[in-house]
């Protein structure tokens, strides 16, 4: 890296806003990943959107979404259940699926006003295929919410996304039937929805970042050495660090095949995403981790949109 290289990317972290309790190292990895294709100011506004809402985009919480230049904040199930657990009265979450040899073994119960209100499943092995989900939202004085989901519901979206929704044998993966379920049961149990639409109407309707860009902002600029020296790893067994090469790349590949990125696209893909890019192990832990982030924030778009 050049020093006119150095100087234009301190210039350009300068202007990242110190919000909540995230670190300089969190801010800048957050910035070069999932917020690399926001404006400064669009990167700061995600973070003060996360930070009011107690949620942690390194932790996959939430994505940044931009529609003709205008950002949205996206909500994993992973940060719905995060809200959730701080809401007053959380008593959990539980996800199951139904697999074909367990339907006999299947009730769900019903009260006057013909809302599901308990479920009884025994799971058997073999279990078979999954055909339904369902999932109960449980809150201290609330009746629990129970949300139901034969596989048939999500037809149209196995279709339209199958490297997201079906595994290497062609069924539905049942995390996804579970994920999918559980987003509706803790939506309707928590409020959640309208929580975080009145944080979007709120970020939406203004034109610039909230009332925090008023306070005294810290320099977290780092010095050259943290930009162009990576930290030292301690070396390993010449075999061992084949081996775990070797598992990455596999993984990678798989990751590029659930996106839909053909082979002759992935170079590209690695030029434009990861500049420097060499083929050793810390660069393939990179891309790994790049290509997870794109993944979940895919899918979050998909869970958003079933739901509309």
């Amino acid at each position: 890296m050049s020093k006119n290289q150095i100087v234009t990317q301190n210039t350009n972290l300068n202007e990242i806003q110190q919000i909540g309790e995230f670190g300089v190292n969190e801010l800048m990895t957050m910035k070069e990943t999932i917020g690399k294709d926001l404006s400064m100011p669009q990167f700061n506004l995600f973070m003060y959107q996360c930070n009011r809402m107690g949620l942690d985009p390194a932790l996959k919480h939430a994505f940044p979404i931009l529609y003709g230049g205008k950002m949205d904040v996206r909500v994993s199930y992973e940060g719905l259940l995060a809200i959730a657990r701080k809401s007053d009265g959380f008593q959990g979450v539980h996800n199951q699926v139904v697999c074909e040899n367990e339907v006999d073994d299947f009730e769900a119960e019903t009260d006057d006003e013909g809302i599901v209100v308990s479920v009884k499943h025994k799971i058997r092995f073999p279990r078979g295929k999954a055909v339904a989900a369902y999932s109960i939202a449980k809150r201290e004085g609330k009746k629990n919410v129970v949300v139901l989901m034969d596989i048939s519901e999500v037809g149209k979206w196995v279709k339209k996304n199958p490297n997201f929704w079906k595994l290497d044998d062609g069924t539905v993966d049942p995390d996804m039937l579970k994920k999918h379920a559980g987003t509706r049961a803790i939506k309707g149990q928590f409020d959640i929805a309208l929580a975080v639409e009145e944080n979007m109407e709120e970020m939406n309707g203004g034109s610039s970042i909230p009332d925090y860009q008023t306070q005294q902002r810290k320099d977290i600029t780092p010095n050259q050495e943290v930009i162009s020296a990576p930290p030292t790893q301690p070396q390993q067994p010449q075999d061992e660090e084949a081996a775990k090469l070797k598992k990455v790349r596999k993984e990678v590949s798989d990751k590029f095949k659930k996106l839909g990125i053909a082979k002759e696209e992935q170079s590209g893909y690695v030029e434009k995403n990861v500049p420097g890019f060499k083929g050793t192990l810390a660069d393939f832990i990179g891309l790994s981790s790049l290509l997870d982030m794109q993944i979940e924030m895919l899918e979050v778009q998909f869970d958003e949109d079933q739901l509309d």
